[in-house]
C-alpha cells in the first residue's frame, strides 16, 4: 500500500511539474515578499553604467517587472533618451541616458525599492541627517513642492530627494529643524 501510495503521489508531482507554467526562480521564498531590486553604488539590480540606453537592455535588466515606454528630451544641448518602468498605471522607473549610449542615471519613485542601505521612499531625513549643512542643498529647479536633494552618507553615486512642507522665503534653504520631518521622495543614482 506503501508503494502505491508513493508511486500515485509521484506520478501526480510529475503531472503537476510538466503542467506548471511559472518559472522555478519566480517560486523561490526569497522572490514571495516585495521587489528584489536594489540600488547600490553600481546601479539598480543587474542595471549600471555599462547598460545599453534601450528599452531591450533595461526590459533584461529589469527581468520584466515594469512596463516600460520611451521618449526623448534635450538637456544641455544634447538628445537624451529616457525609459520610464511603469507599474498599475504610474511612474516607478526612470532611466536616462544619451540616445545610442549608455545609462547614466536612474529616478527611483518604487517605494517598493530600497537601497542597499535599507534607505526607501518614505524614509525620513532625520532617519539618516542631523544636519544639512555640507550634505545637501536645495534644488534650483522650479517646483510646486520644495526640494532639497543629498548625498547619500554612503555612496558617490546615489542621492535622495527630499519633499515637506515649508513656508519660508523662496530659493532657501529650509532649517534642520523643518528638514527632520521632510521624507525621501525619490532615489538618484548617477554614473
Amino acid at each position: 500500500m506503501a508503494a502505491s501510495s508513493l508511486v500515485g503521489c509521484s506520478l501526480l508531482l510529475t503531472a503537476c511539474a510538466g503542467t506548471l507554467r511559472a518559472s522555478w526562480p519566480a517560486l523561490s521564498p526569497f522572490n514571495w515578499f516585495g521587489s528584489s531590486l536594489n540600488v547600490s553604488e553600481q546601479g539598480i539590480g543587474k542595471i549600471n553604467n555599462r547598460t545599453d540606453m534601450t528599452q531591450s537592455a533595461i526590459d533584461k535588466g529589469l527581468e520584466g517587472k515594469y512596463r516600460l515606454r520611451s521618449g526623448m528630451e534635450m538637456q544641455d544641448g544634447k538628445l537624451v533618451s529616457i525609459v520610464q518602468g511603469m507599474e498599475d498605471g504610474q511612474v516607478k522607473l526612470e532611466f536616462h541616458g544619451l540616445v545610442n549610449g549608455k545609462i547614466n542615471r536612474i529616478d527611483v519613485l518604487d517605494d517598493e525599492v530600497k537601497t542597499v542601505w535599507g534607505t526607501k521612499i518614505g524614509t525620513p531625513f532625520s532617519a539618516l541627517y542631523n544636519q544639512a549643512f555640507g550634505k545637501c542643498q536645495r534644488s534650483q529647479n522650479v517646483t510646486v513642492q520644495p526640494v532639497v536633494v543629498c548625498a547619500a552618507p554612503q555612496s558617490l553615486h546615489v542621492s535622495y530627494v527630499f519633499t515637506g512642507d515649508w513656508n519660508g522665503p523662496e530659493g532657501l534653504m529650509p532649517s534642520d529643524d523643518v528638514l527632520k520631518d521632510w521624507k525621501v521622495s525619490r532615489i538618484i543614482w548617477k554614473s
